[in-house]
């Protein structure tokens, strides 16, 4: 990839055990996306992939190694990059436009009220809350407050939209809404995003690019998955895609069975050189990696 507007190299986070010694999440991960490309990781528990988010909002740091972000290293936290958490992480004494502009003015302290008012308005009717400014937290449904919790994200205008399954404790035709909305948001206005998710099916609506973790401690990032569906696509008609199915197994396997045989060693796996595969391609080939893919036609894309 030639425009690396994040790229992770070679971090690790350990920690000191309860013994004494050390336990190490992950180590020696490198990761790299382009400006406007959305990217999930997917792996099981205990993969260290809420770490690996951390360490990108400036929140945590890495025991080794650097992540970039748009030329510049990662040095804390910055409004640069926003984050959305599984819970709405609302002030629960503010209203909606209240919770939104203290974003927009902790941004831009020089604006005057006005401004800042009419500016968070703008990213409250993007996320149709249009009618809801005036509620507290408090008066609002879990799906209206992610809802403000997007709109406090993109109000800062981020370079990097942080999303920790902001989705998960929805029911589910909440979570498909608000899937939709952030999908539209993105390819409107090329927002690139970086999200954690356990959701397959979540992953392959949202995602240009899927990162498959292997299984904590001392995970490592094992795959890239490119998603082959058209940048179009639509939920109603998703599964009737001829690639759905090999991308949907292919997923599936890793998780079911691959993330817990893979074995990383110098000699097989090559952590800068993380093979890239995508799935549903008519002619498949072998894949260079320590595991070869079984279950779901593929090609190894040129790195």
């Amino acid at each position: 990839m030639t425009d690396k507007f994040i790229s992770i190299e070679g971090i690790a986070r350990r920690y000191p055990g309860a013994s004494g010694g050390t336990t190490t999440v992950f180590e020696n991960l490198w990761l790299s996306m382009a400006r406007g490309e959305f990217g999930c990781v997917i792996g099981h528990s205990g993969c260290g992939k809420t770490t690996v988010l951390n360490i990108l909002a400036g929140l945590d740091e890495p025991s080794e190694g650097a992540v970039i972000v748009d030329g510049q290293a990662i040095e804390g936290t910055s409004l640069d990059r926003a984050v959305i958490f599984q819970s709405h992480a609302l002030l629960p004494w503010r209203t909606v436009l209240g919770n939104v502009a203290y974003a927009v003015s902790s941004k831009w302290r020089k604006w005057d009220r006005a401004r800042v008012k009419a500016h968070a308005q703008k990213f409250i009717d993007l996320v149709g809350l249009t009618g809801s400014e005036h509620k507290r937290p408090s008066e609002l449904s879990g799906g209206m407050k992610q809802r403000v919790g997007i709109a406090r994200a993109l109000s800062i205008t981020p370079k990097i939209m942080l999303m920790d399954e902001p989705f998960s404790a929805l029911d589910a035709l909440t979570r498909g809404t608000l899937q939709d909305e952030v999908r539209r948001i993105c390819l409107e206005t090329g927002q690139t995003a970086f999200m954690i998710t356990h959701d397959v099916d979540e992953a392959i609506y949202l995602a240009d690019k899927i990162f498959l973790m292997t299984n904590g401690p001392g995970a490592v990032l094992a795959e890239i998955v490119e998603n082959p569906l058209p940048k179009d696509r639509g939920r109603i008609d998703l599964h009737r895609h001829p690639y759905y199915y090999a991308l949907r197994n292919h997923i599936i396997d890793f998780l079911v069975t691959r993330s817990k045989s893979f074995t990383a060693d110098v000699t097989n796996h090559d952590p800068r050189n993380v093979p890239t595969v995508r799935p549903g391609l008519t002619e498949p080939t072998i894949v260079s990696s320590p595991r070869a893919i079984e279950t779901s036609p593929v090609q190894t894309i040129a790195r």
